[in-house]
Order: C-alpha cells, then sequence, then structure tokens
C-alpha cells in the first residue's frame, strides 16, 4: 500500500486551477480596490464647493443682519466667513457689530460638515438666530472662496484660528461661546472643546448634529468590506476626546439616519461625562423624523427647542 498523498483525479485539476486562477484574480482585483481608495480618499472624504465669492445674503439675512468676516491662519491662509445678527438687531461698521457682540449674548461657532460651503446652511442659521444668539460661521480651508487642502490637522488649526478670532479679536470671553458641529464639523468641534477644556479655557458648551463616535466608525459602516482601520488618514477620534470634554453637552441626532447611523451617536453621548464641571448634565435629543441632510427640514420644531432648553439651562444672558 502507497504511502504518498492522495491526489485529486485527474479530471477535477482542470477545475482546481480554475479556482485557484479565479482566487488569484479576485485578490489583485481587491488590492487594486484598496489601493485606489486609500490615495482618493481625502477626494471621498472632502467634498467642498468651491466659489469666487460668498455674499452675505446667501446666509438669508436681513440687510445690515450680518458682517462679512476674515481671519489669518497660523501658517498664513486667509479664511473667509460671516457674523450675523439675531433679529431685530442691525448694523453698518465693525463697531457697531462689536458693540453688540460686548452687549452679553452667546454666540454660535459653527462648523459645518463635509460638503458644500457655508451658504448651504441658511436654514440652521435663521433657527438658531431666532434663538437671540450671534452665529459666527467661517468655512475652512478648500471651502468656499478659501485656497488650501482640507485634512483632519488642517481642519484643527482652522479651528484654533477661528477660535483665536473670536475671543481675541472680537473679544468674545470663552463662556459665552458655544460650539456647534455638524456631523465631520462635530469631530471639529469636539477635539477643539477637548483641547480648550485641557487648556484651562472651556468654551461655554458644545452643541454635536448628527455625529459619530470616529471616522473608523462611519467609514466602517458604508465600506464593511474595506480594512479602513488600517488605511483611514483623517480618523476623527471623537470617542477618545469626549471623555475629556468638561463643558456642557448637547446631541442631536435623527433617528433615520442614513449616512451617520444613530447608534454611533448614542454611543459618542455614552463616552462623555454625565455632567459638564459645572453641574450641567448632558442631554441627547432625539428627532424621530429626521435623516442626516434634511434634519433641520424635517424637524425645525425639534431642532429649535432643544437648542433653546439647552442655551437656557447655561449661564449669561438669555
Amino acid at each position: 500500500m502507497s504511502n504518498s498523498p492522495e491526489t485529486p483525479p485527474d479530471r477535477w485539476k482542470p477545475w482546481l486551477r480554475w479556482f485557484l486562477t479565479l482566487g488569484q484574480r479576485c485578490l489583485i482585483y481587491y488590492l487594486v480596490l484598496v489601493l485606489f481608495i486609500s490615495l482618493q480618499q481625502r477626494q471621498m472624504l472632502y467634498v467642498p464647493s468651491r466659489v469666487p465669492k460668498l455674499p452675505i445674503r446667501e446666509a438669508g439675512c436681513l440687510p445690515g443682519g450680518g458682517e462679512e468676516i476674515s481671519l489669518k491662519t497660523a501658517d498664513g491662509l486667509q479664511l473667509q466667513g460671516w457674523h450675523l445678527l439675531p433679529p431685530p438687531l442691525t448694523g453698518k461698521k465693525v463697531a457697531d457689530f462689536d458693540r453688540l457682540l460686548a452687549e452679553g449674548r452667546k454666540v454660535i461657532l459653527f462648523f459645518h460638515g463635509n460638503g458644500g460651503h457655508r451658504g448651504h446652511r441658511d436654514i440652521d442659521y435663521r433657527l438658531l438666530l431666532k434663538l437671540n444668539v450671534h452665529v459666527i460661521a467661517f468655512d475652512y480651508r478648500g471651502y468656499g472662496e478659501n485656497s488650501g487642502n482640507p485634512s483632519e490637522e488642517n481642519f484643527a488649526a482652522d479651528a484654533q484660528a477661528m477660535w483665536k478670532y473670536v475671543t481675541q479679536t472680537r473679544h468674545v470671553p470663552p463662556e459665552r461661546i458655544i460650539l456647534y458641529g455638524e456631523s465631520l464639523g462635530g469631530g471639529v468641534a469636539t477635539r477643539l472643546a477637548e483641547e480648550l477644556c485641557s487648556a484651562g479655557t472651556p468654551p461655554g458648551g458644545l452643541i454635536l448634529r448628527s455625529t459619530f463616535t470616529s471616522m473608523i466608525d462611519a467609514a466602517g459602516y458604508h465600506y464593511p468590506f474595506l480594512p479602513v482601520s488600517l488605511i483611514l488618514k483623517d480618523r476623527y477620534r471623537s470617542d477618545r476626546r469626549i471623555p475629556q470634554m468638561t463643558a456642557p453637552l448637547l446631541m442631536l441626532h435623527g433617528t433615520l439616519d442614513s449616512v451617520v447611523p444613530i447608534k454611533l451617536g448614542e454611543q459618542l453621548f455614552a463616552l462623555a461625562p454625565a455632567k459638564s464641571a459645572t453641574g450641567i448634565a448632558k442631554t441627547f435629543v432625539e428627532l424621530k423624523r429626521a435623516d442626516h441632510n434634511d434634519l433641520v427640514l424635517a424637524e425645525p420644531a425639534g431642532f429649535q427647542d432643544g437648542v433653546a432648553k439647552f442655551l437656557l439651562s447655561l449661564p449669561g444672558k438669555r
């Protein structure tokens, strides 16, 4: 009796070779796909709208209800933005807007998501302005009129420049500034909030709308067949930052969110401290008829009511 290993019958050998060849080809195609997405990931993640000029009328405010503003980042880029006044306030000169800023109302520092530019958030601004707050909204580098290349680290630098503009150039105290982050902007705002809290200059609050635990989780939800944790460059690890965030927290999320599932928002909320350093309990508002991009359209009253109650819980001028 022979002790040699069994070999497949000759009639099966062509099929075996065919399956092996097919497997090799599939592996090659998969590796090419992974390489392509790895090289193109920032083009897929950041979808800016570029325009030569964004006049303030694009914000939907009344004449005199806002001013066009700009700042320079630490690496020399010029970022354009808007300062919007709650109605019926109006101004004509920078001095008018500075005087109104000094009166004590809260200031929302607005960080938008990965698509479009600041002009596409006019409905958000109108709902917020009705709550008697100022809104300051800049575009990141590479968005709107701004030059430069989007990335997580570049956005973090832009966020720090925006904070310095509001606190140092416009002299608004940190405790009156509420950071507002929409979707990917939630990752930007959470990082800034954690950095400010760690530096001992916390903002007055953090509002996160339709955001995620990390970009690893959000991308993994859409691309479960890819090794996201290995190839992703910009990770936005809010899950690691929010436990150190000591400012008051409000999160809003649509139940029907098909871009960032509500479970990712709930998981991030669970990681945040139960109360701020000043004793204000964190709040999660679930908006049952809202998806991702239509949240303020589908649930304007729920959105506005949630933000209004949060602002009322904070110290300072109502």
